[in-house]
């Protein structure tokens, strides 16, 4: 299979110094996607689009879920007084399409707000940092850690798309109705060979944290209810949980937009879904193995929602909406996008090609069935009585 042995080979050496020569999934899946030298984000192993990618998201195909995003923004920043600056930070910005879509739209349809805005991005991965400068090398963008953000100073919104599903997970399994966490080793059985890459496989045990318990108390699922099978695994993710208590510390007042595939828990741990949501991304197929293609492909799990909303509480993020993609872009003006382009005079074929991306954003069972959960922070009672385009549907 098509790993890279450098980062098998740093994997195989953490684990063998590591006590009982094991390791959680959620450290293999933060090494092979985030190893600093050999990780997938880290390497040029990411590739995002159409052509010769892994997968791709909705600002691959049009400009408009980022233009339609620009119109909740413009929106937001009227509600909270029109603040100078208003702080805009993506978190994960891929390949710099969706902030190249917001700050042109923002600068030809909003030249007040365009001025007033101060885009920041945080990005993990190198290589998508060095694309992203290249491709907003004229637009007023800066870049930092989220760390390096103080407390309490952004007003204006932190949001992301598709990211907090490449967030390491914890995998687990029931065992005679017991949640028995899977570690990762290298096969011990396995003969010398002139292999690359070393094997790995999973081991069971005792949980390597009591916060994967707590994490199961706080959306309130049990797992010793009959209903669930043995053998039944899934995945926990802590850490969406502190990516969120950093967000939350920072934002001083404004809005919390995250867009991602997944679930309310209740949906998440339904005793039918018994093996996960784990999913691996490779040339555009997609299957559960992440043992193989170790730093080319890209590993995802789907989005537990409730765990961030009750998360979100502790830390003062009110809840103010969660909704299907289709339906906030179509409460943002998508619906008259799609009925403008029978006035367009432009070549058949670019309308078709048109109608075809607009139509895959509100497709339930694709890009349209994604989450959006909108989160609130410091607004006063009017402010927050002012309901938000996006989340307003038509009666």
């Amino acid at each position: 299979m098509d790993s890279n042995p450098a980062l098998c080979a740093a994997i195989a050496h953490h684990i063998t110094t590591s006590p009982q020569q094991r390791i959680t999934f959620a450290e293999f899946m933060d090494m092979v996607l985030y190893h600093p030298e050999h990780g997938y984000y880290s390497s040029d192993a990411v590739k995002i689009g159409f052509q010769g990618g892994d997968f791709f998201t909705s600002p691959n195909l049009c400009a408009d879920f980022g233009e339609l995003l620009a119109e909740q923004f413009f929106q937001m920043w009227e509600i909270l007084g029109k603040p100078v600056p208003f702080s805009l930070v993506e978190m994960g910005a891929g390949q710099g399409l969706l902030a190249l879509h917001i700050l042109k739209y923002h600068q030809l349809r909003y030249p007040d707000f365009f001025t007033a805005l101060e885009y920041i991005i945080v990005e993990k991965s190198p290589t998508l940092r060095q694309e992203q400068q290249q491709r907003l090398q004229d637009l007023p963008v800066r870049w930092c850690n989220v760390e390096d953000i103080p407390p309490n100073a952004i007003a204006g919104c932190f949001f992301s798309n598709e990211l907090v599903d490449a967030f390491p997970v914890h995998q687990f399994i029931l065992e005679t109705g017991k949640l028995q966490e899977i570690y990762v080793t290298t096969d011990k059985n396995e003969k010398e060979t002139n292999a690359s890459c070393p094997s790995f496989v999973e081991v069971t045990g005792e949980p390597s944290t009591p916060q994967l318990a707590q994490y199961l108390d706080l959306v309130g699922i049990d797992f010793t209810q009959n209903a669930y099978p043995d053998d039944y695994r899934s995945e926990i993710n802590l850490a969406a949980l502190d990516w969120l208590s950093i967000v939350a510390d920072r934002l001083q007042r404004g809005y919390v937009l995250t867009i991602d595939y997944g679930y309310p828990a209740s949906r998440y741990y339904n005793p039918r879904r018994s093996q996960g949501t784990l999913q691996c991304y490779y040339h555009h197929h997609f299957h559960d193995n992440p043992y193989i293609n170790i730093g080319r492909q890209d590993i995802t799990a789907h989005v537990d929602f409730t765990a961030l909303e009750l998360w979100g509480e502790k830390y003062n993020l009110k809840n103010i909406g969660f909704i299907q993609q289709g339906l906030f872009l179509m409460a943002l003006g998508l619906g008259e996008r799609i009925a403008a382009l029978c006035d367009q005079k432009q070549p058949l074929s670019q309308l078709l090609q048109r109608r075809d991306s607009l139509h895959q954003l509100l497709d339930p069972t694709g890009l349209g069935g994604f989450r959006v959960l909108i989160q609130s922070k410091g607004l006063d009672k009017i402010e927050i009585s002012q309901p938000l385009k996006g989340l307003t549907l038509p009666e």
